[in-house]
């Protein structure tokens, strides 16, 4: 298959573990540095730990925010995306109030994700919509994607890692079919191998979220 970038460039190298140390954070950059990926994604406390390892590189950081619930307020939401930003972040990955969304709560989840967005705006960041596929029906998995578009998103994503599943293929393709070429997707969530990362590019992912990066990189050397 041929891929639209280098296999590396689709990586938001990631660690979102309760437990995660300053030292693991530190690696997490290193290891970015060193296979040159698209980004880190770390939890929005981090961030500014991120930004000192990784100043005068290119590579980006991506902060985590109403994560992994999505259940906060939006005012709470704003605020974090505000802060993150302050201390580096040029991506923003917010998780929708899913509950919101299964009950019809459309206006309330479009109003959630537009607020994250203009607030990102303000330091020209741009934002992810976590949609957490496994808790979601197909209807309802479009319905996320639709609102995230009208909502000035650049991104839908499958899925925190932290809920009951990760991403699918299917979903991938689900949300690639809803967006077209006008968002692009992030697969997240249980991808671990060389294998299931170029069936979710296949598939439509223009990002994978993974903590099993390096292994990944480490593996695709052997499949030239």
């Amino acid at each position: 298959m041929n891929l639209s970038k280098p296999l590396n460039k689709y990586f938001d190298h990631t660690l979102l573990k309760a437990d995660a140390s300053t030292a693991q954070i530190d690696t997490l950059c290193k290891e970015a540095l060193e296979y040159d990926f698209y980004s880190v994604c770390v939890n929005s406390c981090n961030v500014a730990q991120c930004s000192e390892q990784l100043k005068g590189s290119d590579v980006k950081i991506a902060a985590v925010v109403g994560f992994p619930l999505g259940a906060c307020t939006t005012a709470t939401k704003v605020f974090e995306t505000e802060e993150a930003c302050k201390d580096g972040a040029s991506e923003i990955d917010m998780v929708i109030n899913i509950g919101a969304l299964k009950e019809g709560g459309e206006d309330y989840v479009l109003k959630d994700i537009k607020e994250v967005v203009k607030a990102a705006a303000k330091y020209d960041s741009i934002v992810k919509v976590i949609i957490e596929t496994c808790l979601l029906d197909d209807e309802e998995k479009r319905l996320a994607c639709q609102l995230s578009e009208i909502a000035g998103a650049a991104f839908v994503k499958t899925s925190t890692g932290f809920s009951t599943g990760g991403a699918t293929v299917e979903d991938v393709a689900l949300m690639r079919e809803v967006v077209g070429d006008r968002l692009q997707v992030k697969a997240s969530g249980g991808i671990r191998d060389y294998d299931t990362v170029m069936a979710m590019i296949k598939a439509g992912a223009d990002r994978i979220g993974a903590s099993a990066s390096v292994a990944v990189m480490e593996d695709s050397k052997s499949r030239i």
